[in-house]
């Protein structure tokens, strides 16, 4: 039987290929988001074929308005759609000071701007019905940012950020959220951002097909945070305990006694 039918972005190739595949398999119909509308169309035609299932291609520039509030409206008032996936994003080529300003706007924009369009064109849908599911694709970078491109950081930052946030809020009216939070994945985005995938070492590098296929298991097993590899999920509840923990003591009357009591004695910082 169907499962409903899930929305993907980025589908035609990457990740957003992968999740179409398991969904498919899975009983899902699809609807597929890109821009390159001959990869997407073999794609649906494949898929369809193999799985028995309904599959329709949505060709979208999603850095158009236009595309992008087409998908949106699907997304809003699409009463089959029952899961999204919002994989469609962009990596950086460098440093945030090494990098084409213009090229970091864009970046910024679709892992951002649009991913949040898209998201709570979904939420809405799904949360005045009661029911239906919300994936998010960002990345370990947020747990690291010294480490990786500013900007880049900031934007899966902003997906963590929002995912957490959505899944308080609209958790307790029947919709499920997921952040999932790769680290280096094997998939094409590398040789479009013209890095050379071979200098970064084996063994932190991942098949996208593991890496969403241990995604869907996180996503059945109800997890809110997935970090495909990470082996030992007390690390992140102890990161998730420390980050309550300071909670009560982030807004408060006074300032801390360290800032107050130099504030009073003109000591200097």
């Amino acid at each position: 039987m169907s499962k409903g039918t899930a929305l993907v972005t980025g589908a035609s190739s990457g990740i957003g290929a992968v999740y179409a595949d398991r969904l498919a398999k899975r009983g899902y119909n699809l609807v597929l988001v890109a821009r390159n509308a001959g990869r997407l169309d073999q794609l649906a035609t494949d898929l369809s074929t193999q799985y028995g299932v309904a599959v329709t291609a949505l060709p979208a520039d999603l850095t158009n308005h236009d595309d992008l509030e087409n998908v949106a409206a699907r997304l809003a008032t699409g009463d089959d759609l029952t899961l999204v996936v919002n994989s469609a994003g962009i990596g950086p080529n460098a440093n945030v000071l090494a990098s084409d300003p213009d090229s970091l706007l864009q970046l910024v924009f679709l892992n951002v701007d649009i991913l949040h369009r898209l998201t709570l064109a979904a939420a809405h849908n799904f949360a005045d019905r009661g029911r239906g599911a919300i994936i998010n694709i960002a990345s370990v970078v947020p747990l690291m940012p010294e480490r990786f491109n500013a900007s880049y950081c900031a934007s899966k930052a902003f997906v963590l950020s929002l995912t957490q946030s959505l899944a308080a809020e609209i958790g307790p009216r029947g919709v499920q959220m997921q952040a999932v939070l790769p680290g280096f994945t094997r998939t094409e985005l590398f040789e479009r951002a013209g890095l050379d995938i071979n200098v970064i070492p084996p063994e932190m590098m991942m098949d996208a097909g593991d890496m969403v296929d241990a995604a869907l298991s996180g996503f059945d097993q109800g997890e809110l945070i997935t970090i495909p590899s990470l082996a030992d999920p007390a690390m992140w509840d102890a990161m998730e305990t420390a980050r309550h923990a300071i909670a009560p003591f982030l807004s408060l009357v006074q300032p801390a006694p360290r800032y107050a009591n130099r504030a009073k004695t003109g000591e200097p910082a």
